[in-house]
Formats: structure tokens, C-alpha cells, sequence
């Protein structure tokens, strides 16, 4: 026998804005049926039911007492010696009830009389009963429809917590964090140290702002989270909230917009007052460039609906007084079209820049992720944070993430430094793809991907190689990987000049082996070609053009700038220009050219050892080459 008693569940209150399920509509529907035919229909129980001829024949043989008239209905009473017996005789009548015709009998009164008949008349006037159900009822219907119907609009509309409707269409929809909710501090957020060293004045400011008061000091009333995706923009707004242990109210950009002209503006007004409210609080908006792009620009004007968001937000932060402590935080990737107003000091006073992590802040941003994951004792951090330059911090959480599916794909309990190089790959380059090719065509790619490599080998700028492979990933049919030994933040011509001679070194070496070059580098191509037009146009690497600046292939019409600007070069410096382009990548490709003609040898000893192994790691390149 068990020592204790079962667990009871706590009984849940009612929920009166939750909507019924149909079938208990329906049975309240029955139940009013029923009631009403209860109170309303007449009591015959108990009386014999007979034909009118009958009923007239009885009254002529003096067995009725007396009758009762109710509209077309007779009943009344035999006399106790002439009481009516049933057909089995099991039961005696004493009462009997009858339908008179339609049509008025002018008999029955006076026969009625003759034999001395009691005549009584019941008024066919209903009741103060009847009258309450017949005059309610279709109310209790109406309004019960009404409000199933609201009800569920109210949740088609997908008000906050079940409660809003169509009659709080203009309320906010940010998201409510209590003190108790954000658990999140800067201690988990690796890396962004210059980030956290600004926004902790305002973590100070929030928890004590009155010694700021005493200096004054005024804190910022905006704050803008600028910075690539995946940075951990909202991540630094959360953890600002938790620091601060003071409400957090978080709402996307888009969450503003509805097809109602006026809806938002309306909700940025119930924000901001519910912020208020509960100050010292923090609002974060994030992807505020959805709402707060350049007013009066872009293809077709401008959107009314925007416009008014954006100017009710710039009212609302002009609004604060300054002894409120409300901050607000936005996020956004696309600075560069953001409005000019919202901009300006004393709207977002403050911009916070939030780069990709270098490799100290990616190795610590592996050990947070890598936290909960039982890691194997080959698995090299420091080795995946140096392989993954360019990596966001979302990259590197997906990474890992990878990493641990790829473990439980194959029944492994730890995961290893083979998944996680493969994650990487993945990641990088996509999975791996069952795609048979024929013998010549894995040909032409090996000998495509080691013109990268050797090319790569040879230029004294390069970045060092790191892979090789003709295994197709994703788009690609092969890939030559390379990994910088540390961040590029500022560019030489010499760099971009090799790193333009990788990309045509596969390209040249179709054309050098084969006698004639394949579709495979278009996306070569692509890359080398928009490199090439960045140097001549925006770097002033270009001695024809000099140190000039074209904006070219800069704007997108729906940004509104493209179409209304005049271009700032004439058709005479658009040729030269194009010529530039050209005769620098045609300079590139014959350099590497007779590059790959001096090194043949190598070059075919490459290629048969990719058409061998298929994947060459950067130690077997080097001892093929050397």
C-alpha cells in the first residue's frame, strides 16, 4: 500500500473571456426550449381526450358538470356518477378535454344552457411569466450570439493575452517582462565589452538615478543597437533589463503597422503611458527600421500609416520629462535609412555599434553555448573560434547546435571535434549533397579547385589554406576554403589583388588545361567583378580615376535616393570606369595565367590527389606543393 495519498490538481478558476465549445451553446439552447414548453403548454395529464361529436353528445345526455372554453380548447368535468371509464377499464375519467372546429357552432351555447352546463371562460392572455420568457428569451439568444461572436473575433485578432478585441484594436502589443522574468545579465553576453561599458551608465542611471540627478546629468533617452544580424542586439537590450531589475517592454517594429490608418500611432500613445506608469522601465524596440525609414522617400511616396507611427514616436520620446527614467532601446541593422529626426540628439542621443566577435569574444561565446553540451576531450574551442572569422554570435550558437544533432544522428553520448568541423562545414558551405557527376566533370572541378589552391599557395598576400575539396555542398560542385590567420579591417590594394587572383585561378586553369573555361565560375565571377568595381569607384585604387568616390550601385530605388539623385559622373567617366574594371581583371587573370603555367606540375599533382581523396586538409596540400 502506498504511503501517500495521489496528488489533486488544483482546481482552475473559471475563465469567462475563454470561449465555450458549440455543443454546450446548444444544450443552454435545449434547456430554454424545454422550460418554456414546461410553463406555456397546457396540463392534460389526466383527462380523457374526445372527439367534438362526442363531447356534444355527452352534454346532451347530461353527463357534463361543467365546461371550460380557453381559445379553441374545451375541457371540463363528467359528473361523479356518469365518470367515464377507459377502454380496458383500469381507469375511471372524471375530466375529459376536446378542439372545437374552426368554424363558430352556434349550438353549443344553447345546448350548453339547456342542461344546465356550469360555463366558465379562462382569458387567452398569457401569463406574467409567459409574457417574461416570451420578451427575454430572444434577447438572452441575441446577446449570446453577440458575445460567442466578439469573443471569438477577439481571438482571430490575437489580442494580448486572450483579452484584447476588436474594441482594444489600438492597444500595444509589446511584450510585458516583469522584474522577475528577465534572468539574463552582461555575464551572458561574451564579448561587446565596449557595448557594456555604455549601456552600464544606464544600467546605473535606472537603478539610482537620482545621484545622476545631482550632478546634472541627464540620461539618454534613446539608445540604437546598431550592428550586423545575429550580434546579440536584443540579447544586450534583455540583459540591460535584467541588470537593471526594472520592466521591460518589448515590441517589434512591425507590430505597429495595421491596415488601419492610425492604429499604430495609437498603440506607440499606450506604450509609452503604460512605461510610464511603471518607471524606472526600459521600452525596446526592435527592427525599428521597418517603422522609422526616411519619411517622404521610396517608390510611390511615402506610407501614411508609417509616417504617423514614426511621428507619433518622435512626440512621445520629445514628451519625456526630464525627471522620468524611462529609456528607450531600438535595434536595428539598417542605420543608413533610418529617418533623420529620429537620429538627431534628443530622440536616440546615443548609438551603440555592435560588431562581429573577434576570436577572444567567439571562444567565449562557444563556451556559454557549449555549456550544457557534453563536449568530448578532443574537442578544440580555441581551434573552432579560429576557423570561424566572420561568425555572429547566432552563427556560433547554430553551430554547436549543429554540432549536437549530428552527435544524436549517429548514437554518439559526447560530442566531438569531427562534429564540430563538420557543423562548421555546414554552416559554411551547406550539406553535402548525393549528386553522381561523371568522371569528366570531376575532372574539370578538381582541376578547378586546385587552380584556387595552388594560386592561393603562390600569392604572397593570400589567405592560408585551410581545405580543399570537390564533395558537393550545397551549390557548389567542389570548394577551396581559406581562414584568415586574424581579422582584415582595413583593406591593401595588394590583399584585394591576390584575393581577386584566387577567385580567376580556377577559371585559369580550365582554360589553361582544357583549351576552354566552363559555367563553374560564375559565382567567381560575381565576386571578383564586384571587388574589382569597389577599388575603382569607392577605395580610388584605380590610377586612370584617381582618389575619387562614385556612388554607384549604391542605393536601391525604394529607398527613394537612387531615382531622385542626380548622377555625380558623366557618361564619358561611366566608360572609363567600366574600362578600369575590365582591364584590371584581365590584368589579374593573365598574371595568374603565367603563374599557373610555371607550376604546372604541381597543379596536375593536386588535382590527381583531389580526384583521389576528394577532400585535402591544408597540411597534405603543403607536402603535395612543396
Amino acid at each position: 500500500m502506498p504511503n501517500h495519498l495521489p496528488n489533486k490538481q488544483p482546481k482552475q478558476p473559471f475563465d469567462w473571456e475563454q470561449p465555450l465549445p458549440w455543443w454546450r451553446y446548444l444544450s443552454w439552447f435545449i434547456v430554454l426550449l424545454i422550460f418554456t414548453w414546461f410553463f406555456l403548454s397546457p396540463d392534460d395529464d389526466g383527462k380523457l381526450s374526445v372527439p367534438y361529436s362526442q363531447f356534444k353528445s355527452e352534454v346532451a345526455d347530461d353527463q357534463v358538470a361543467w365546461v371550460e372554453f380557453q381559445g379553441d380548447r374545451i375541457s371540463g368535468e363528467y359528473h361523479q356518477s356518469r365518470a367515464q371509464p377507459e377502454l380496458d377499464g383500469k381507469r375511471t375519467y372524471t375530466r375529459f378535454v376536446t378542439t372545437a372546429p374552426p368554424l363558430q357552432d352556434p349550438e353549443l351555447i344553447p345546448l350548453l344552457e339547456q342542461h344546465q352546463v356550469e360555463i366558465r371562460v379562462v382569458s387567452t392572455e398569457a401569463n406574467w411569466l409567459s409574457k417574461a420568457l416570451i420578451g427575454v428569451l430572444p434577447w438572452i439568444l441575441i446577446i449570446g450570439l453577440f458575445w460567442y461572436g466578439t469573443s471569438r473575433m477577439r481571438k482571430g485578432l490575437g489580442g494580448i493575452g486572450g483579452g484584447d478585441g476588436i474594441f482594444d484594436f489600438g492597444k500595444s502589443r509589446a511584450k510585458r517582462f516583469r522584474r522577475s522574468d528577465s534572468q539574463l545579465t552582461f555575464d551572458d553576453v561574451a564579448g561587446l565589452e565596449n557595448a557594456k561599458r555604455d549601456m552600464r551608465e544606464i544600467v546605473g542611471y535606472l537603478k539610482d538615478p537620482e545621484r545622476y540627478r545631482k550632478l546634472g546629468a541627464k540620461i539618454p533617452k534613446g539608445i540604437l543597437l546598431m550592428g550586423p544580424p545575429g550580434t546579440g542586439k536584443t540579447l544586450m537590450a534583455k540583459a540591460v533589463a535584467g541588470e537593471a531589475n526594472v520592466p521591460f517592454f518589448s515590441i517589434s517594429g512591425s507590430e505597429f503597422i495595421e491596415m488601419f490608418v492610425g492604429v499604430g500611432a495609437s498603440r506607440v500613445r499606450d506604450m509609452f503611458a503604460s512605461a510610464r506608469k511603471e518607471a524606472p522601465s526600459i521600452i525596446f524596440i526592435d527592427e525599428i527600421d521597418s517603422v522609422g525609414r526616411a519619411r517622404g522617400t521610396g517608390l510611390g511616396g511615402g506610407h501614411d500609416e508609417r509616417e504617423q507611427t514614426l511621428n507619433q514616436i518622435l512626440g512621445e520620446m520629445d514628451g519625456f520629462d526630464p525627471h522620468e527614467a524611462v529609456v528607450v532601446l531600438a535595434a536595428t541593422n539598417r542605420p543608413d535609412v533610418l529617418d533623420a529626426a529620429l537620429m538627431r540628439p534628443g530622440r536616440f542621443d546615443r548609438k551603440i555599434t555592435l560588431d562581429l566577435p573577434d576570436k577572444k569574444a567567439r571562444r567565449a561565446i562557444l563556451d556559454i553555448h557549449s555549456a550544457d553540451v557534453p563536449l568530448s576531450e578532443d574537442a578544440d574551442l580555441d581551434r573552432i573560434a579560429a576557423l570561424t572569422v566572420g561568425f555572429s554570435g547566432a552563427d556560433l550558437e547554430n553551430l554547436v547546435n549543429e554540432a549536437a544533432l549530428l552527435c544524436g544522428r549517429e548514437n554518439r553520448e559526447t560530442v566531438n571535434m569531427e562534429s564540430l568541423l563538420n557543423a562548421r562545414d555546414k554552416v559554411v558551405l551547406g550539406g553535402k549533397r548525393e549528386l553522381i557527376i561523371s568522371d569528366e566533370e570531376k575532372t574539370l572541378v578538381a582541376y578547378h579547385e586546385a587552380g584556387h589552391a595552388l594560386v592561393a599557395s603562390q600569392l604572397p598576400t593570400a589567405d592560408p589554406l585551410d581545405k580543399v575539396s570537390i564533395i558537393p555542398r550545397g551549390r557548389a560542385l567542389g570548394v577551396t576554403e581559406q581562414i584568415p590567420e586574424e581579422e582584415h579591417y582595413n583593406l591593401r590594394k595588394t590583399y584585394l589583388h591576390d584575393r581577386i587572383g584566387v577567385m580567376l585561378g580556377g577559371r585559369a586553369a580550365e582554360q589553361m588545361m582544357f583549351g576552354e573555361v566552363s559555367s563553374g565560375a560564375e559565382d567567381d565571377l560575381k565576386q571578383a567583378t564586384r571587388l574589382a568595381r569597389h577599388m575603382v569607384t569607392h577605395w580610388g585604387m584605380s590610377e586612370k580615376i584617381g582618389p575619387v568616390a562614385f556612388r554607384r550601385g549604391e542605393e536601391h530605388i525604394f529607398l527613394g535616393r537612387e531615382m531622385t539623385q542626380q548622377r555625380d559622373f558623366s557618361e564619358h567617366t561611366a566608360q572609363i570606369i567600366d574600362d578600369e574594371i575590365g582591364s584590371l581583371l584581365k590584368g589579374i587573370e593573365q598574371e595568374i595565367t603565367t603563374l599557373l603555367q610555371q607550376h604546372r606540375d604541381q597543379l596536375e599533382s593536386l588535382a590527381q590527389a583531389l580526384l583521389e581523396k576528394e577532400t585535402l586538409e591544408a597540411d597534405e596540400i603543403q607536402s603535395i606543393l612543396t
